[in-house]
């Protein structure tokens, strides 16, 4: 496959996970480049992939200078692949829930079969969950926000809030980036949201979501507060027409 492709991984005390995360993308996918872009992890995690940068050529590193939120690091893979003329932007989680072996699938969705996002899904037939640490509450909740993006958003797809995902960047390039609100979990369900009034195809592929091999979660109640509220604002805006026209 010669398609030009980037990988991205937004860290923060991942110290345990980097490394064998690197070893097993690049067996997944060897043609792909992978982009870190690291928190100012306290735990040594921007060190690790400076010396994984400088062991592997397709391995790159940004640093920030702290904890900004999930959404802005995506953002920031989004606007790296576009300006730097990748085809194709998988993003994935930093700390193995999302496995390495579904990547070519992944790619597979929007490289082979047109669409411009492919989901790894949890919600749909082959896909699923494992593991003690995705406990009841927390399937409750995953549930719970899913169909309440539905509901305000138009979305079609079942896996709403993971973020396992394939774009094709040529369709990233018609979406207003200055308009997203979201800065932390509810930029899953936001960008989703984006890419439809692009005029993207949206398919879904199964994926088992796992546990995460080192570390410790970053979700905390404020984050679900604050998606809950963001979703919502942007289903009253796409009710009412206003700030959210469709892209040209």
């Amino acid at each position: 496959m010669s398609s030009r492709l980037i990988i991205s991984l937004a860290t923060y005390n991942e110290s345990g996970n980097l490394k064998s995360l690197v070893e097993e993308i690049r067996r997944s996918l060897p043609e792909a480049d992978i982009l870190v872009i690291d928190d100012n992890s306290p735990d040594g995690t921007g060190r690790i992939a400076d010396e994984l940068a400088q062991l592997h050529p397709s391995v790159h590193v940004i640093h920030r200078p702290g904890k900004m939120g999930l959404g802005t690091a995506v953002l920031t893979a989004m606007r790296y692949a576009i300006e730097n003329g990748y085809e194709y932007l998988i993003n994935m989680d930093a700390d193995f829930s999302h496995p390495p072996r579904f990547l070519p699938e992944l790619m597979a969705g929007v490289h082979d079969k047109g669409y411009d996002v492919m989901i790894g899904s949890r919600y749909i037939a082959g896909g699923g969950i494992a593991g003690e640490q995705f406990n009841l509450k927390r399937k409750f909740m995953s549930g719970g926000i899913n169909a309440y993006a539905r509901f305000w958003l138009g979305l079609s797809s079942r896996d709403n809030s993971g973020s396992y995902r394939c774009y094709r960047t040529e369709m990233l390039r018609r979406i207003p980036f200055d308009k997203i609100r979201s800065r932390g979990y509810s930029f899953m369900e936001e960008i989703l949201y984006w890419c439809l009034e692009a005029g993207a195809k949206i398919g879904e592929t199964p994926i088992v979501f796992e546990n995460r091999r080192a570390g410790a979660s970053k979700i905390n109640k404020m984050e679900a507060f604050n998606a809950l509220r963001i979703i919502a604002e942007l289903g009253v805006g796409r009710a009412l027409g206003l700030n959210y026209a469709k892209v040209d």
